[in-house]
């Protein structure tokens, strides 16, 4: 029996305020095979290295909560990236 090849898994990464103008757009998505927080943090700042030194500052949301560097980023995830406040 022939099961389909399924395709790479999608990663769609949701970029907010100055950091979504340095990088062209409000969301990007990749083809993603796995990996951790840390390894799209790498990612990100290889594709735009204009956002790495804000990349290091900002909170990584996984879904609804927030994710440190170690934790894995499952296929199909919504990811978004959350830059440093200021002001008050």
């Amino acid at each position: 029996m022939n099961h389909p090849t399924p395709g790479p898994a999608r990663l769609r990464v949701s970029l907010f305020a100055g950091m979504a103008a340095t990088a062209g757009g409000r969301t990007w998505d990749f083809d993603w095979q796995g990996g951790t927080v840390g390894d799209l943090r790498r990612r990100l700042a290889a594709a735009c290295p204009e956002i790495a030194a804000l990349l290091g500052r900002s909170t990584i949301a996984i879904g609804d909560r927030y994710a440190g560097d170690g934790e894995p980023i499952p296929a199909d995830a919504a990811v978004a990236i959350i830059p440093p406040v200021s002001g008050g």
